[in-house]
């Protein structure tokens, strides 16, 4: 076993308490996200819908506080836009899904792509195999999304990231699991 397989197997080993919680955590967020998949999307819809309308507020007052004609238009600019994005998800939560569905898509395609690396970076530690299951159930959901647009994207996103969960919890508790002592 080569020094960083054997690092991060002793990362895994210290951290094992908090994976775990992590692991479990996940799986059970992931199977009520696949339970109820329509409270999910819309619940997700509507919590980056607040946050956006948040964060435009907040960056609309601290475009007053900036000097210059430049920063002080391209700040207000960015909140306008930020409160009009989170205003439209939660008025429109329908488009908002298919948006929201969208980008998920391609979060989980980079996100199969980062843990095929990581899982031939930390190859051949125990559990490599379990991070790589993981990214192959992210890279097809991601593909399957951009598939199946718009049609089911009411649901899809809360049994994407329902299933997603649930993989990434398993992919945890595996990984605490085959380095046990």
């Amino acid at each position: 076993m080569s020094d960083y397989s054997a690092e991060i197997q002793g990362g895994v080993k210290r951290g094992r308490t908090w994976l775990t919680v992590s692991g479990v955590l996940f799986v059970i967020s992931g199977i009520l996200a696949i339970v109820f998949p329509l409270a999910s999307t819309w619940a997700m819809t509507s919590f980056v819908g607040v946050i956006l309308l948040m964060s435009g507020v907040a960056n609309l007052f601290n475009s007053f506080s900036l000097t210059g004609t430049g920063p002080f238009f391209g700040s207000l600019l960015l909140s306008l836009l930020t409160l009009a994005t989170g205003l439209f998800l939660l008025f429109n939560p329908l488009a908002g899904a298919v948006t929201l569905t969208l980008i998920l898509a391609f979060i989980l395609m980079f996100s199969g792509t980062n843990e095929i690396i990581s899982a031939f970076d930390i190859r051949p530690a125990p559990g490599w195999v379990w991070l790589l299951l993981s990214a192959a159930v992210s890279m097809i959901a991601g593909m399957m999304i951009i598939v199946g647009l718009p049609g089911p994207s009411l649901i899809i996103l809360g049994l994407v990231l329902g299933f997603k969960f649930v993989s990434a919890g398993l992919a945890q508790l595996m990984l605490v699991w085959v380095t046990k002592d």
